[in-house]
């Protein structure tokens, strides 16, 4: 398990990570979850392995590393993020307000630091064994990876823009609810628009944490480093992604995400009760999944 697996833990919360964490927002479905957990391991492993090209022992090593991630977290996670979803359950069928979408923020985010730190000594056991060829390919799945930002979220076109970031948002609720009315998609287009999301600022600072990810990579593989300073070097860094060593990024990200625990209580608000149930139902959906793959062994 390498530091790339961190970073996107922290940084992206989506994709593979979103199903590694069980974040609720990317999943789609209760049979996919379940089918989505159980073939986790393997994916996690590709991934990986698509950014650092590992050689025989290192793929040995970094499935060694998931399957011990896998198996804490099956083990003392999952019942605690189901009880969490439970409680979600019962509120979504209410009003809600920003601080309280903000505690449901935090509450994902500190369990998501959890999963994190854990990773972080498999991380270590990795990432020292790195040559420079394997480190220039993860440079390379970093250039690709910030064609895919250019092309998805910094069209010049500002209409465009906006368009897309609309379709997005839209597509986030209707994932949750069901089909929005035109009043809802009025609102949610009026509330993107709105937003202090700054797109060259995040793209910024993610080509920014790449180049520190590179040189973290460069400094504790060449001479490879004692597995405790690796590990330091590596809390450091993720505590990076958490919070920005960099004061106006900072005050950005505050102010985005207070702004947007705002607009998710406003999109929610806006909610019929038969659009309430329907994300009810999902959460239940989950709860139940989550359980049954916490018994399970495998």
């Amino acid at each position: 398990m390498t530091l790339l697996f961190v970073r996107n833990v922290v940084t992206r919360l989506r994709i593979i990570v979103a199903l590694l964490l069980l974040t609720p927002a990317l999943l789609t479905g209760c049979s996919a979850l379940r089918f989505g957990y159980n073939q986790a391991p393997e994916l996690a492993f590709w991934w990986l392995d698509g950014y650092a090209d590992f050689d025989e022992v290192q793929s040995r090593q970094a499935r060694e590393r998931i399957a011990q991630w896998f198996a804490w977290h099956r083990r003392s996670q999952l019942p605690d993020a189901a009880a969490l979803l439970a409680r979600m359950h019962s509120e979504v069928l209410a009003d809600t307000s920003p601080d309280r979408a903000c505690r449901w923020w935090s509450e994902w985010r500190q369990r998501a630091e959890t999963a994190a730190e854990q990773a972080l000594p498999g991380a270590a056991d990795v990432v020292t064994t790195l040559t420079p060829a394997q480190i220039q390919h993860v440079e390379r799945r970093y250039a690709r990876n910030n064609d895919e930002f250019r092309r998805d979220f910094l069209d010049k076109d500002p209409a465009r823009r906006l368009e897309r970031s609309v379709e997005r948002a839209v597509e986030r609720a209707e994932f949750f609810y069901g089909t929005l009315d035109e009043g809802q998609r009025a609102l949610v287009a009026r509330g993107v628009a709105a937003s202090p999301f700054d797109a060259e600022a995040w793209n910024a600072e993610r080509v920014q944490r790449q180049q520190e990810a590179l040189q973290l990579l460069r400094r504790l593989a060449n001479p490879p480093a004692e597995r405790d300073t690796a590990l330091a070097a590596l809390r450091a860094y993720m505590a990076h992604l958490w919070r920005s060593p960099r004061e106006p990024y900072r005050r950005y990200q505050e102010k985005l995400e207070a702004y947007n625990c705002s607009f998710a209580a406003s999109v929610h608000n806006s909610t019929t009760p038969a659009q309430r149930q329907a994300a009810a139902a999902k959460f239940k959906g989950w709860e139940v999944d989550l359980r049954a793959l916490a018994a399970s062994p495998d």
